[in-house]
């Protein structure tokens, strides 16, 4: 096995082919989520379920979301609601150490469920007049969004409701999320090493996942540019709504 045969491989713990689609897939998502503002994380994770050994599945898509995530927030960085970021942080980090201590989790199915049921809420339900969060809820946000995923892995649609709380254009909603989620995921990235995962054997999947989906950042930021702004707003709702029936649909396929 050749050095590039070993790093993208991990070892041999997924074959070439695989390493490949998963590296297109990173491109693909990430022009998706730079596009709409979300959806990206949640289709790489139904991607990479089906391809990495479970026990590696939350902790490298968090790391690649880490990367995905940090190269859009640098790319917007200067429509960034750093007010929003600066809460959310407080609460994520409350929501880390948590994470540390739990031992016994929820069922999978009550947290679809839950989560589920909260998105619609925020994203249909009625908003304050200033339709802007006030600082408690928006460190409440950071604690539950990264709780919740240490346990899940993808909760890019919760937190963009709790961003859509905000009287935010189309450029601010993408930039402040993905500046709160990278945070997110980068105390996710020291949670699991924390608690004895070693990324070190998928270290050239996710460099190159990182790398692909900055491409795809890229492009996604151009075409997020050229969508009126009354439509993408549209979009965005509609997209954040599918994402949570999918859980919905997800939990109840999980019971029956």
């Amino acid at each position: 096995m050749d050095l590039v045969t070993y790093w993208l491989t991990a070892d041999g713990a997924i074959s070439l082919t695989t390493a490949a689609v998963l590296i297109a897939t990173s491109t693909m998502t990430s022009l998706i989520t730079a596009t709409f503002g979300i959806g990206g994380g949640v289709l790489l994770i139904a991607v990479m379920a089906g391809s990495l050994p479970v026990s590696a599945l939350i902790p490298v898509h968090g790391l690649v979301q880490l990367g995905s995530n940090g190269n859009r927030a640098l790319m917007t960085f200067r429509y960034v609601d750093w007010s929003m970021v600066k809460f959310f942080s407080f609460g994520a980090l409350l929501g880390a150490v948590l994470a540390t201590f739990i031992v016994v989790q929820l069922p999978l199915v009550v947290i679809q469920f839950a989560v589920a049921g909260f998105i619609l809420f925020l994203v249909w339900g009625s908003k304050p007049k200033a339709q802007e969060m006030q600082p408690a809820g928006r460190s409440l946000a950071g604690l539950v969004t990264t709780l919740i995923s240490m346990f899940v892995g993808a909760t890019g649609p919760l937190v963009a409701a709790f961003v859509h709380r905000n009287n935010y254009n189309k450029m601010q909603i993408t930039a402040t999320m993905a500046s709160c989620l990278t945070f997110q995921h980068g105390l996710k990235a020291f949670v699991f090493t924390f608690v004895g995962f070693s990324f070190f054997q998928w270290l050239g999947l996710i460099f190159a996942m990182i790398i692909s989906g900055a491409v795809g950042t890229y492009v996604g930021l151009k075409v997020l540019k050229k969508i009126p702004a009354d439509k993408f707003l549209v979009l965005f709702k509609v997209i954040v709504t599918l994402l949570a029936i999918r859980l919905i649909v997800q939990a109840v396929s999980d019971l029956v």
